[in-house]
């Protein structure tokens, strides 16, 4: 599903100002604190956004590109990789020829398109765990806070054997109402 942040790629690709002015007043703050925070320059932030956007504008031009995502969170892992790429070649650490830097590139837009994925993820499964019942959605929130199910039961004034046969039940129903999701085969469970 397309984000709404979609129209600062469109803004890219047709190089509509408004829309680009209001892109770098609202995420080249985040990447600009993250770079300074890091060793770097308000120098060495701006060339890294703007790298980040020739990168995201190649990515549009080139594969019709839709983003599914926040801008934000795409952009500050595209970022975060660029910026700890340029670290390692300040430090000479490691040399990065034209090919890898590609690599890099790629290894960003997957990084992001797994963050996407797994926020898709994670957005099914909130959705569905809001259609069991009280009892359930209690029972597994508090077992997936790190209760062990001794605790589960005391907290929910029932038994030890009780709390782990619902729990069963409610995750056999949960996985069942993911299963049936139209979502369910588009994010590669």
């Amino acid at each position: 599903m397309k984000h709404s942040d979609q129209k600062y790629i469109e803004a890219l690709l047709n190089n509509n100002r408004v829309l680009l002015d209001e892109l770098y007043r609202k995420f080249s703050g985040k990447i600009k604190r993250m770079i300074l925070s890091n060793n770097g320059t308000e120098a060495d932030a701006a060339d890294i956004f703007n790298e980040a956007l020739l990168t995201l504008y190649h990515k549009a031009s080139t594969q019709n590109f839709e983003l599914s995502c926040p801008l934000d969170a795409f952009l500050y892992i595209v970022c975060k990789n660029k910026w700890l790429n340029e670290l390692n070649k300040r430090k000479n650490k490691r040399v990065i020829l034209e090919d890898d830097e590609i690599n890099l590139e790629e290894d960003s837009f997957k990084m992001a398109e797994d963050l996407i994925l797994q926020e898709q993820r994670y957005k099914l499964l909130t959705e569905k765990v809001a259609e069991l019942g009280n009892t359930c959605q209690q029972l597994l929130q508090l077992s997936w806070s790190g209760n062990s199910m001794e605790e589960v039961a005391q907290i929910l004034r029932v038994t030890y054997g009780y709390a782990r046969k619902k729990k069963s039940e409610c995750m056999a129903r949960l996985i069942t109402l993911i299963k049936q999701s139209t979502q369910f085969n588009s994010l590669k469970w």
